[in-house]
């Protein structure tokens, strides 16, 4: 891996070169990032994107889940927004300012504790609110456009917007957010509700996912998107890919749209067994599986 950023700007943050990304990744795999950055703040942040070379890439990190880092690691600078960014409070009644670090269960218990409904499927999302700002992070028949108000995010350039979620135009899994930004916080409405049906809601929903989802593993969360009108699961069991390894990557028997590491699986094969899955389906089915985990670094 090339160095870009021999000589880091000035911040009040902190800094790691050479910083492994394995240990904070849910597939315990991948190289690592030339420059790991945790900004103190906001400004910390963007003084540090205003200040580095344009050419030098950026890329958030959050929770680590749905991403496969490639075994050649990240060049450039790897944004992690720790706990200054992970704050959740309530605006009104039915309104939460949530930073972009914050994870779905704090947004979904903090919504709970106030009396907001309607954020409950976010508890299932194992995810920051950065990443399902970015990624229209969905379950259980909802989507995070359902809920967004708007967002704020630094530029690449070190610009603070904020951007209404119109202005994102989110698709399925998709939106336009501007590229290399970061997500700093957004605000997502509910509606009023009950407490205890909110927690029974979020109850549900946990135990929907551990019955059906190999929690227990080293995964990345859903592999492919759904096309429309069918499943990914189904298209990929039917293509007779439960259990199939490729090195210590296998297609979870337990839910198939999941990709797991046994133990031993570098993420050339948990990615090289995605295409031959991609393969497989496209063979059996006719169907052409789209990525939903995002396969970013050096090979």
């Amino acid at each position: 891996m090339s160095a870009i950023c021999l000589a880091p700007p000035p911040t009040r943050g902190r800094v790691t070169l050479e910083a492994p990304l394995a240990p904070l990744l849910w597939f315990k795999s991948g190289g690592p990032a030339e420059m790991l950055f945790e900004p103190a703040d906001v400004a910390d942040l963007q003084g540090l994107l205003r200040d580095l070379d344009p050419v030098t890439p950026v890329m958030a990190l959050g929770l680590g889940s749905n991403l496969i880092v490639r075994d050649g690691g990240l060049r450039g600078v790897t944004v992690r927004l720790g706990k200054p960014f992970a704050k959740v409070e309530r605006l009104d009644a039915t309104t939460l300012r949530c930073g972009g670090g914050a994870s779905g269960i704090l947004v979904s218990s903090t919504a709970r504790d106030h009396g907001i409904a309607g954020l409950e499927f976010l508890r299932s999302i194992p995810g920051t609110v950065g990443g399902f700002v970015r990624m229209n992070g969905g379950a259980y028949g909802r989507e995070l456009k359902d809920v967004l108000i708007d967002c704020d995010v630094v530029l690449r350039s070190g610009e603070l917007v904020t951007l209404a979620a119109s202005e994102l135009h989110y698709t399925y899994r998709h939106s336009e957010l501007p590229g290399q930004a970061v997500v700093v916080a957004a605000r997502l409405r509910g509606m009023p509700g009950q407490p205890e049906a909110i927690q029974a809601e979020m109850d549900r929903i946990a135990a929907a996912r551990e019955a059906s989802q190999p929690l227990r593993s080293k995964t990345g969360g859903s592999t492919f998107k759904n096309p429309p009108g069918e499943k990914a699961w189904a298209l990929v069991d039917a293509a007779g890919c439960r259990g199939l390894m490729v090195g210590g990557a296998q297609v979870s028997e337990k839910h198939t749209n999941f990709l797991i590491n046994t133990g031993t699986a570098t993420s050339a094969d948990i990615e090289a067994l995605g295409e031959e899955v991609r393969a497989r389906v496209k063979a059996q089915s006719g169907v052409t599986l789209e990525w939903e985990i995002q396969r970013v670094g050096n090979k």
